[in-house]
């Protein structure tokens, strides 16, 4: 490589819980750089969640949202290899920060795809069923646990 790493940029946390991983899930829902509109549709969907479930589980929804970050987060991934004239989905560990960022995602993503009546109460759904360790975030990482499962022969060719 010719060129050194960029630096990090040092994210600031978030006005109201004060998390930077808040700033960084807000980061990611954000779009055409709109970001007081991505946190008040983070902050609406917290509070849907805190009337529906945090009551229930006697726990503040941003631990809800917490955990259900951390059901989706995938251990394993699959990688496309060449060896010979052959490619072969190797399995390999995720580096922790892939892991954060592709946990946010999907559950960005899923929540797009929902029916509802607003970003805020989409993704104010996909936390809680992927609190409940349901929806179609955590079906994402449990198919690519089971990709990973399948292609376990190949991990000898991990690079």
């Amino acid at each position: 490589m010719r060129k050194s790493k960029p630096k990090k940029r040092i994210l600031l946390p978030d006005p109201k819980f004060n998390d930077t991983l808040v700033t960084r899930f807000v980061n990611d829902l954000m779009r055409d750089g709109k970001k007081s509109i991505a946190f008040r549709i983070f902050y609406d969907a917290i509070d849907i969640v805190e009337e529906k479930l945090a009551k229930k589980e006697e726990k503040p929804a941003l631990e809800i949202w917490k955990q259900a970050l951390i059901n989706i987060t995938p251990d394993v991934e699959v990688k496309s290899r060449r060896v010979g004239g052959a490619t072969f989905q190797v399995p390999t560990e995720i580096n922790p920060n892939r892991k954060r960022s592709l946990s946010v995602k999907n559950m960005i993503l899923y929540s797009r795809k929902r029916s509802g009546k607003g970003m805020a109460e989409k993704l104010a759904s996909e936390i809680m069923s992927a609190y409940k360790q349901e929806g179609a975030a955590y079906k994402k990482k449990e198919e690519i646990h089971r990709m990973a499962e399948a292609n376990r022969a190949f991990a000898h060719f991990r690079f």
